[in-house]
């Protein structure tokens, strides 16, 4: 049977929300029967349900911080990163991997160490406010994305498997970086010049009141620079991901509910909020 081969613009980048919430078996069932439909997909996971929980067990406190560009991130200390690593590496990842294979398609996991798909820069000192105080640190194992190498993910894709991709990172000094899903999300769909970056959470979209589910967007228009406004930490960060997307030539960016039954396609099929980028700002 010949295996389509992925061309640019016809892949979908699906990010599967780590909350307690989203429902990753249904998330793998759907990218499964998109497979079969001819399409190319990347599936690329947090796990921040999965972090807490082994954190707990090894008694590795878990905190949170904001950066000075106003976005709130984990606060990734040498213990903390070691716990990021095996719970994505060793638990979420194998679990997808192995969910997309019970739906019938072939799957790879990787990190972004492995062949260096994932480049980041690790601050040196970082000045965040963390628990309230302004604190400069310097034993955050934490960065910021400068680089994706496609080559291993798109071989992968022409053979119709599956890349399951995660953090961390690999940083100039070739140490693991943990980074933010969503924002390597972003990456691997402008990277890959992607039709469609699909980011699901535990909400029907993005919420004009955090408060109320009913309050779902059809659109949310982002500024290019900033934090975006008037919505909770975590999706204020799929914000700016889905910004950076946008930015770097994906051609449409949706938030959706990854609780529901075909949470893929049906935010494919308009059950999610788009997001774009202010046209006075763009």
């Amino acid at each position: 049977m010949n295996t389509p081969t992925a061309q640019p613009g016809e892949v979908t980048v699906v990010k599967c929300g780590g909350t307690a919430g989203v429902d990753a078996a249904a998330v793998c069932a759907d990218v499964a029967e998109l497979v079969r439909a001819g399409q190319h997909v990347v599936l690329v996971h947090g796990g921040s349900a999965d972090i807490a929980a082994l954190g707990d067990r090894l008694g590795v406190p878990q905190r949170r911080m904001v950066s000075d560009d106003g976005m709130d991130t984990r606060y990734t200390d040498p213990a903390t990163l070691e716990v990021v690593v095996l719970a994505l590496a060793g638990a979420v990842k194998p679990r997808l991997v192995a969910a997309l294979a019970r739906a019938g398609v072939d799957a790879v996991g990787l990190t972004g160490l492995d062949g260096g798909l994932l480049r980041a820069r690790r601050a040196a000192v970082h000045r965040a406010v963390v628990d309230g105080r302004r604190m400069v640190l310097r034993d955050n194992h934490g960065g910021r994305l400068v680089g994706v190498r496609v080559e291993l993910v798109r071989t992968l894709l022409a053979a119709g498997t599956v890349p399951v991709v995660s953090p961390p990172a690999l940083g100039e000094d070739g140490r693991p970086v943990n980074v933010d899903a969503d924002r390597a999300a972003a990456a691997l769909a402008a990277a890959l010049d992607a039709r469609t970056l699909v980011l699901l959470t535990g909400a029907p979209g993005v919420l004009a009141d955090p408060g109320n589910e009913g309050s779902a967007l059809d659109r949310c228009a982002v500024p290019t620079t900033g934090v975006p406004p008037g919505v909770g930490r975590g999706m204020a960060m799929k914000l700016a991901a889905g910004r950076e997307a946008l930015l770097g030539g994906v051609g449409r960016v949706l938030v959706a509910d990854g609780r529901r039954t075909g949470p893929v396609r049906a935010a494919l099929a308009g059950a999610a909020t788009e997001i774009t980028v202010r046209s006075e700002d763009a």
